[in-house]
């Protein structure tokens, strides 16, 4: 999964989507790296790192690979009963 332990995430289930969909996208898998922490208001915020030159391929063309996965992991964090903010950060 990611380098924290499921059972201390606030987001496990949206965590784990985020994590497989990125590390299908980039060339380094094993750099994909997602924290999480208090967002705005009540919602949990998503931190995904990637190796050098990958975090194009997360973002794709005017952000619409971002966009899609930012999608898909709402609709994923559902299940654990929160709401988050997917944020894509350059390492």
């Amino acid at each position: 999964m990611s380098d924290l332990d499921a059972n201390t995430l606030e987001a496990p289930i949206a965590t784990a989507v985020l994590t497989h969909i990125v590390r299908s996208i980039v060339d380094d898998a094993d750099a994909v790296h997602v924290s999480s922490g208090p967002g705005k208001g009540d919602k949990i915020l998503l931190e995904v790192r990637v190796g050098p030159g990958d975090l194009g391929r997360v973002i794709g063309r005017r952000g619409r690979t971002a966009q899609s996965i930012r999608t898909v992991v709402r609709a994923a964090a559902t299940n654990d009963d929160v709401d988050v903010d997917v944020d894509f950060v350059d390492a």
